[in-house]
């Protein structure tokens, strides 16, 4: 952290379970435990409930032990953008000491309870994707490069990969699909966010692209990066985690994040502020629902044998 007053900062009032649980970025944690979920229930190999509970629930730790600390090195920065002014430090409801503690604590014991519930390589993804958003990205790559979402957005991608290696204890290309979803997904969506959000970034000293290479480029790679994700999203569908139901989904969903891509890059800046970005905004609340529709079409496939079985 770049502010030193973030690590001896006071409380203004008791802090709260719930204060304590914002650190842990929640909204974030949904989409860890559901894609490691999938990942776990898309692979070959059945994992005992109590197992597979166990470890979800020791990977949903580790995503939250990843927020920590990311909080924790940011406070500094939230406290100066709009989005994140009111999570817990900037806010002085958790010091950035406690959110440092915290976080190693729960690094700790996840990585652990995890090797134990389900197998050593799985414990050790695990323990790469901490160090490799709270280290790689949150101290890194945020704030020296504008190619940092691109890159950090591999730290989200890993729970799936997670969730199979729990199941099988190994690595295949269908995990590996799962990951190249969410790493081509997080650069649209963020650099959407980054439109309307407007000089939260360059408030706080962040090389987002927008930042970095202006706008209209900004727009050009999200109509780049979304081509590219409709092809490999698409693909996806005719490997052993897709079928019917997943293709449908597959073609639906990316036609239209497709089109929202073509309108953002069609637009200038002075279009975007004379409807409010309603169209980036629009973009990016659909990015939101992109990858839980996606995934929950593999957990389809995965579970329409299971079901055939029962009723056959």
């Amino acid at each position: 952290m770049t502010d030193i007053s973030y690590q001896t900062q006071t409380q203004e009032a008791e802090a709260s379970l719930g204060d304590y649980f914002a650190l842990l970025k929640p909204r974030v944690m949904s989409l860890v435990v559901f894609t490691a979920l999938v990942g776990l229930l898309a692979a070959p190999v059945p994992v005992h409930p109590v197992i597979a509970f166990a470890s979800i629930l020791f990977v949903a730790i580790g995503a939250g032990a990843s927020g920590a600390l990311n909080m924790w090195w940011d406070a500094d920065i939230d406290g100066v953008m709009k989005r994140t002014a009111k999570r817990p430090i900037p806010a002085g409801k958790v010091t950035a000491d406690e959110a440092k503690v915290l976080g190693f604590a729960l690094s700790g014991m996840s990585v652990m309870m995890l090797a134990l519930s389900a197998n050593l390589l799985a414990a050790g993804l695990l323990a790469f994707t901490i160090f490799f958003y709270a280290v790689i990205y949150s101290m890194w790559l945020k704030r020296s490069t504008p190619q940092n979402i691109v890159i950090g957005g591999a730290a989200g991608a890993f729970p799936p990969v997670i969730g199979w290696v729990i199941a099988t204890g190994s690595m295949s290309i269908e995990a590996w699909l799962m990951f190249a979803l969410i790493f081509m997904w997080t650069p649209p969506h963020f650099w959407a966010l980054a439109l309307f959000m407007k000089s939260d970034y360059d408030d706080a000293g962040v090389p987002m692209l927008t930042v970095t290479h202006g706008r209209k480029v900004t727009r050009v790679h999200i109509l780049a990066y979304t081509a590219l994700l409709f092809a490999l999203a698409v693909g996806t569908a005719f490997t052993s985690i897709g079928g019917p139901v997943y293709l449908v989904a597959a073609v639906v969903l990316n036609v239209l994040f497709l089109k929202g891509a073509f309108d953002i890059w069609r637009r200038d800046e002075a279009q975007a502020e004379a409807d409010g970005y309603a169209v980036e905004k629009t973009f990016f609340k659909l990015s939101l629902l992109y990858l839980f529709l996606h995934f929950g079409a593999i957990l389809v496939e995965a579970m329409l044998p299971a079901a055939w079985g029962i009723w056959a």
